[in-house]
């Protein structure tokens, strides 16, 4: 089950609900274990499409714009351990699976991610979700940080 105290996975989960997009919300409480000990990072949605791609997302909630003082849009880092744990995931269901990024922005002001008529409005709140497939995303992504591990994409 996805996490419904996370907004962003709720209302993306509201989303493909709302469109009737077959998913499994996956069960995030703890890391999946591999046979050789090592874990992964669970996914949030399985989710299975009509033209043969299923896409393995990891929701990544951002408010759009961020920061207090000085505002910053399209914020889209991912930790490495997100990108190795996804890319492993397409590993393990092989041919027809893809790993994608869902950026999920939570519209604070009159900006948005995208026009109006792709928002997506949920318990009060306006989202806009951005996917980028895995493989786009660490094709292009660099290291913003390496105390924390983190990547993202040029905007």
């Amino acid at each position: 089950m996805a996490n419904r105290n996370n907004h962003y996975e709720a209302a993306f989960e509201e989303y493909l609900r709302g469109r009737g997009v077959p998913y499994v919300a996956v069960d995030e409480a703890r890391r999946s274990l591999l046979g050789d000990g090592a874990s992964l990072k669970s996914l949030d949605f399985i989710v299975s499409t009509c033209v043969g791609t299923t896409w393995l997302v990891d929701v990544k909630g951002r408010r759009f714009p961020s920061g207090d003082i000085q505002k910053q849009y399209w914020k889209n880092w991912a930790t490495r351990d997100d990108l190795r744990s996804l890319a492993r995931w397409e590993e393990l269901f092989g041919q027809g699976f893809c790993g994608l990024l869902v950026f999920a922005y939570d519209v604070l002001g009159r900006r948005a991610p995208l026009p109006a008529e792709q928002l997506f409005e949920h318990r009060g709140n306006l989202y806009g979700f951005v996917a980028v497939r895995l493989s786009d995303y660490a094709g292009a992504a660099h290291p913003i940080s390496p105390r924390w591990d983190t990547w993202a994409m040029p905007t």
